[in-house]
């Protein structure tokens, strides 16, 4: 049974978007649905069913003896408040997935990015973030971090702590403090994995 009669989209923002879905439930019924989305109404994903990732998620460790995680402290303006995350960003046009890593790690932290290429593909693939929401795809970026920590290249929208963080800090921090859930679940690996990228394999 189809599920809807038509899309629309309801506003016209650069980086992100409304759009109405004349849905239909179990039992045929009409009703409202929104959801927002990062790509023009032609390249929404109900549409192209495509996985291209619009974002990625930067898994980043020093390299030490002991590497520590980066992480950022973010003011997110929708909790009006900060929470803890892997650093992240978009893909631009014409990148890699490792370039955007690459870039956006400088862009929020300072450091210079090495990209990990080993074990299981699957696990670099993108994943829905919220599809009850969105219809964005991320994936995960995994390597290692250099250099000295850096705010100059922040955006004036955004507000940046940068933490190395090593198993005990990063298990306090998922202990007491707000967290994005796709930085949790890495944040976990980090926690349980004998070295860096164990898991991934």
């Amino acid at each position: 049974m189809q599920k809807n009669r038509g899309v629309k989209k309801l506003t016209d923002n650069r980086f992100l978007n409304l759009y109405h879905i004349q849905a239909l439930d179990t039992k045929g019924r009409d009703f409202d649905y929104f959801f927002a989305s990062r790509n023009d109404e032609d390249a929404i994903k109900l549409r192209t069913k495509s996985m291209e990732p619009e974002g990625i998620v930067i898994y980043a460790v020093t390299q030490e003896e002991h590497p520590r995680l980066v992480l950022i402290r973010q003011y997110r303006y929708p909790l009006d408040d900060y929470i803890y995350e892997l650093p992240a960003g978009l893909i631009d046009a014409g990148e890699t997935a490792g370039e955007a890593a690459a870039r956006e790690l400088k862009e929020e932290t300072g450091f210079g990015f090495t990209e990990y290429t080993g074990g299981e593909q699957l696990y670099r693939r993108p994943y829905f973030m919220g599809p009850g929401f969105t219809d964005e795809t991320s994936a995960a970026v995994f390597g290692t971090a250099r250099g000295t920590i850096s705010g100059q290249l922040n955006e004036d929208t955004e507000e940046i702590q940068v933490i190395l963080a090593d198993k005990a800090a990063v298990k306090q921090i998922l202990a007491t403090e707000r967290v994005s859930l796709r930085g949790a679940y890495l944040m976990m690996h980090f926690i349980h994995s004998e070295s860096p990228f164990a898991f991934l394999h």
